[in-house]
């Protein structure tokens, strides 16, 4: 992967260069550092490259090498996988000729009713709630700009976006899973199931996903009345 370093730096603070009105830089044609709010003039990337800030060395800019038709393809696979995974048994503990088998939901309310309802309740919106809004959001937004526009509550839907991708943890619970998976074949017979399978395959459609910034939809859609 190649870092590049070399946009051309517009103006020291965002508000700085954004008011100027000499025509010379269309603020569509520049990119603002989130963490310095230094201003460049974007430059076209090639496969592989990331271009860096030079001023506090955030990342600006990936080279986005899946279009939004490809997005849109993974966004649906991942939604189907997502139901897969959720209702479709994650292991089977077997022990002495007793076999017990569960889901993500039958532990989640296994400990509900142990009392542990405070883990249940993050469990269920960090496994289930938070992933499938990300994904429906993402669905929505992107079913319109395969089209070029942008989707009704655009804005909205981008800074949700933001907001609830920290709060979905499927990468934590595929590790946890496996961890209680090595330690209980200690004393259990086990035996993975379809649904630990699906959240395997979902967490490498997730890790796709954030490979790609999402904020170059800005750039690929236009306002419906534009």
């Amino acid at each position: 992967m190649r870092r590049l370093r070399g946009f051309a730096i517009i103006g020291g603070q965002a508000t700085v260069a954004l008011k100027r009105r000499d025509g010379m830089h269309h603020a569509q044609n520049l990119i603002i550092c989130e963490h310095c709010d230094s201003v460049y003039q974007k430059r076209k990337l090639s496969r592989g490259q990331v271009a860096d800030c030079t001023v506090c060395g955030a990342v600006l800019e990936r080279h986005q090498w899946i279009g939004v038709d490809g997005q849109f393809a993974l966004i649906i696979a991942a939604l189907i996988v997502f139901v897969i995974a959720n209702v479709s048994p994650i292991v089977t503990l077997k022990l002495s000729g007793m076999a017990e088998t569960t889901t993500l939901w039958g532990a989640v309310i296994a400990m509900w009713n142990d009392g542990a309802q405070l883990v249940a309740a993050l469990t269920a919106l960090t496994l289930f709630f938070f992933p499938l809004s990300q994904l429906v959001i993402f669905c929505w937004v992107l079913w319109f700009a395969r089209e070029g526009r942008r989707a009704p509550g655009f804005a909205q839907a981008m800074t949700a976006l933001v907001r609830v991708k920290p709060w979905s943890m499927i990468e934590v619970f595929m590790l946890g899973t496996l961890v209680a998976v090595v330690k209980a074949h200690t004393y259990f017979d086990v035996v993975p199931g379809p649904g630990i399978w699906a959240f395997g395959f979902l967490t490498v459609l997730i890790t796709v996903f954030s490979s790609h910034d999402t904020r170059h939809l800005w750039d690929v859609t236009k306002d419906a009345k534009a």
